[in-house]
């Protein structure tokens, strides 16, 4: 693993994104008093999107970020613009019936929506493209994604395009595929320059963001919430909780219904334009059908970025690269003796039923975590969601509020070899081809 982005971008991990970022710029520590009408913890995504939106509307936003902006998996996940949820239409019609599916599903483009418009209205440099294929190993994948499409289409989801075998290689060249996918509107970005672009936006609105400013402790017992650091306080009519997988134990009724995972992720050295011409020929990103996927794309400077892999508990292998590399070699057997230049892992919020957890702690305080996966765009969308909450509009908010959200079985102690017993037989199941 190359450590050049700790030594180029302090506080960031070890990663391409860290030595790539365009704004390295070290936020100061919040220290003394300070009030604001909204306060934010958490600099990722869905932190940063509700303080854009918030600070657009003529809003005071403080955020308080424990490390740096984009520390967390907003900074290290795949780049991929996947739009939906975690869990189909269909899953969702069954489990909240046919009004909040159609509600949730008119909501599903949205994040991708706004990525980009953001990124053009504040001319934000993340190496945007357009294009996303979903890989399928199995007839019984490919069927499954039939399915999808036509639930999309069901619901006025448009852009979907099915993939047979004869034309996988319009889309990436490996013979492991049997067809797929493609969604027109899906794409890739450098996250990390994504949201740090979106933090300088919500600055030029005059939100102010704290780095390496640990939220210690919320006070909720007077008449506005109080959030303390080791050097500072911050008053506030609203406070947002944030923090998603690296929220810690700050406040329990948020994360014991949550549990942090790790996916691991690398890049290659830097190819020849004309090897990742042949490999990825429409430039989209992709990821596979398995229940532990793999995914990967090309990045702006012609590297293979890869990622794959899940650690429950947020407990990583103890060789990265060893731990992708097999896959990768498997896809693109022509990278057998390409160099590793980076290799890195990140954890996301897990929830039990997949879907993100949406609501308040108190009438003054909200939350939004657990996008299961899905975070590129979902944290996007709720984040501009609680912006909309804060300044008057919840009706949005309330759909995502209303949906059930369950604890793990067997509490803290037992989540993590529970939750992998269950990956370890969807896992066979993909092996299987069953």
């Amino acid at each position: 693993m190359n450590a050049l982005g700790t030594r180029e971008n302090p506080g960031h991990i070890a990663s391409w994104y860290a030595a790539t970022a365009n704004d390295k710029t070290v936020r100061p520590s919040l220290e003394g008093a300070i009030e604001a009408d909204v306060c934010i913890i958490g600099a990722g995504f869905t932190g940063i999107s509700a303080a854009l939106e918030l600070a657009e509307k003529g809003l005071s936003v403080v955020v308080l970020e424990s490390e740096r902006i984009g520390f967390g998996a907003s900074g290290r996940n795949g780049g991929q613009i996947v739009n939906g949820y975690s869990r189909d239409f269909n899953t969702l019609e069954r489990r909240f019936g046919p009004g909040i599916a159609r509600k949730l599903a008119l909501m599903s483009r949205e994040g991708g929506e706004i990525i980009r418009s953001r990124v053009a209205r504040h001319r934000i440099e993340c190496d945007l493209r357009d294009g996303g294929f979903f890989a399928a190993f199995t007839e019984k994948q490919l069927r499954e994604f039939e399915t999808i499409k036509k639930s999309c289409e069901h619901y006025g989801i448009d852009g979907m395009e099915m993939v047979g075998k004869a034309d996988v290689f319009r889309y990436v060249s490996s013979q492991r595929y049997v067809g797929g996918m493609i969604d027109t509107r899906g794409g890739h970005i450098h996250p990390l320059n994504l949201v740090l672009g979106e933090a300088l936006a919500a600055e030029g609105f005059g939100g102010r963001i704290f780095e390496n400013s640990r939220a210690v402790s919320v006070d909720l017992s007077g008449g506005q919430p109080v959030v303390t650091t080791a050097a500072g306080r911050v008053e506030s009519r609203y406070l947002l909780v944030c923090g998603n997988a690296y929220l810690g134990n700050l406040l329990p009724k948020i994360t014991e219904r949550m549990m942090p995972v790790s996916s691991q992720v690398m890049a290659t050295e830097v190819l020849a334009p004309e090897l990742l011409d042949r490999m990825l020929p429409a430039d989209y990103c992709v990821e596979d059908a398995n229940y532990v996927l793999d995914y990967y794309r090309r990045t702006s400077d012609n590297r293979l970025l890869y990622g794959g892999g899940i650690g429950y508990g947020g407990q990583d292998p103890e060789n990265l690269t060893a731990f992708i590399r097999p896959n990768m070699i498997k896809t693109f057997p022509e990278l057998a003796n390409a160099r590793i230049d980076y290799a890195w892992s990140g954890n996301f919020a897990l929830t039990l039923t997949r879907i993100p957890h949406v609501g308040k702690l108190s009438d003054r305080v909200y939350f939004s975590h657990g996008d299961s996966g899905h975070g590129v765009t979902t944290t996007h969308l709720l984040g501009k969601i609680l912006g909309e909450a804060v300044a008057g509009h919840a009706d949005r908010f309330d759909i995502w509020a209303s949906l059930p959200s369950l604890p793990f079985p067997g509490g803290r102690a037992f989540r993590v070899p529970l939750t992998a017993l269950g990956a370890w037989w969807y896992g066979l199941r993909d092996r299987l081809g069953v």
